[in-house]
């Protein structure tokens, strides 16, 4: 039975699309009779899972501290997965030091250097380029730990392309997991309320994300202008974490309504007519939009909210960057019943094409298999990750050995 330790960057939540992306990787390594250890230096919150119900060890640890070498040395893992690019810099080194046989694979979420620089580009007016990737520090801190581990999963084709194009990166190094969900089948569709018995546009988003807040801010501008056409309509606002920016928008006399925090997103979700989801930046692929789908509800969103997500097939609904645009569609959708079924059936042929679980997880674990069957060849390969490997392990080791004791202090 092989040890598989994550390293996480908080604890798991189901209220985040990282949270589900993590629940989803734990099911597969479960599934595969890996013995799991979750550990992260982040404190529990209200909404963190207890994953010792899920037969997962849990593992409080503590950044600059040789405790953890202690750990990982009795552990010895067979794979160690980082959860974010910010966990392989804080205890790659250890790792690599403690248990050198140890697969390293980072779980990237989504590219925290792209989310980053388009959301200060759009701050400043500017039009996003690739360009400006290359002068980012985060990108730079970003591309290093990939370089080091022998595994990083992206989620979105259009990541794996920059990193190959842009960043030059090795594509053995890559591997495009996307998420991981069931195929709808005949019996879920049955189950789905029908156009009629629906209502109501949605938007669901964990509001420590700022792309999402961004979003329901273009909601609250453009929403008058859907009201107006559809006064019985209602536009519901959910997310943990509501800011008071978010929760001052709640006007249920205008039907913009901010309901907060949602027990079940999905059961949200399929009593929807239409998710909206005007996002201007961000990276990665979205959850909301895939949760859309596999309620049978169609969506409207942008470009950037689509990207990565549907390869070259149509969309279960409509992508309009143009606020004007994007009104006209929502209202469009929520209104026609044969338009609205028609993109409900293009929801259903992207779930079942790019996000079949089944399918994803049998060509992930061949090749996970075939690097550990041939790590020292694999390494061998890949000179970049053993020159930042040796360089990040002597600075990144004395640095931490020296927060540690002025920390003893």
């Amino acid at each position: 039975m092989q040890q598989l330790l994550i390293i996480g960057y908080v604890w798991i939540e189901k209220t985040t699309g990282a949270g589900n992306r993590m629940l989803q990787l734990l099911n597969v390594f479960k599934n595969e009779n890996y013995t799991i250890t979750f550990a992260t230096p982040a404190q529990k919150t209200e909404n963190s899972l207890n994953l010792s119900k899920l037969g997962v060890q849990e593992q409080s640890i503590e950044l600059n501290s040789s405790s953890f070498d202690d750990f990982v040395k009795e552990l010895q893992p067979d794979i160690v997965l980082f959860d974010r690019f910010m966990m392989e810099e804080q205890f790659g080194w250890r790792v690599a030091e403690h248990c050198p046989k140890a697969l390293r694979v980072l779980d990237t979420e989504d590219l925290h250097f792209l989310r980053k620089t388009r959301h200060q580009q759009l701050k400043k007016g500017k039009q996003f380029s690739t360009k400006a990737l290359l002068k980012s520090d985060e990108a730079k801190r970003e591309i290093a730990a990939i370089l080091r581990c022998d595994m990083s999963l992206i989620i979105s084709t259009y990541e794996i392309q920059l990193l190959k194009e842009v960043f030059k990166i090795d594509e053995a190094l890559l591997y495009h997991l996307p998420f991981l969900l069931d195929k709808i089948d005949t019996e879920a569709i049955q189950n789905w309320k029908s156009f009629e018995e629906r209502e109501h546009f949605v938007f669901v988003g964990n509001f420590f994300h700022a792309p999402n807040v961004d979003a329901v801010l273009q909601l609250k501008a453009i929403w008058k202008t859907i009201r107006r056409k559809l006064p019985e309509a209602e536009l519901h606002i959910y997310g943990a974490y509501a800011t008071q920016q978010i929760q001052q928008l709640h006007k249920s006399k205008e039907g913009f309504i901010v309901k907060g925090f949602a027990e079940d997103a999905l059961e949200v979700v399929k009593k929807a007519r239409v998710v909206l989801a005007p996002i201007r930046f961000g990276a990665g692929i979205k959850g909301k939009l895939t949760e859309a789908m596999e309620c049978g509800t169609p969506s409207v969103t942008t470009s950037m909210g689509s990207e990565g997500m549907h390869a070259n097939l149509p969309w279960n609904g409509f992508i309009e960057n143009d606020l004007e645009e994007f009104v006209s569609k929502a209202i469009e959708l929520y209104t026609y019943d044969i338009l609205w079924k028609k993109s409900q059936l293009k929801g259903i042929t992207i779930i079942n094409s790019i996000y079949n679980k089944e399918r994803l997880v049998t060509s992930f674990m061949s090749r996970l298999n075939e690097i550990q069957d041939n790590l020292d060849t694999h390494r061998t390969q890949n000179f970049l990750g053993s020159l930042l490997q040796h360089q990040t392990l002597q600075a990144t080791k004395f640095m931490s050995k020296w927060i540690e004791e002025k920390n003893k202090s």
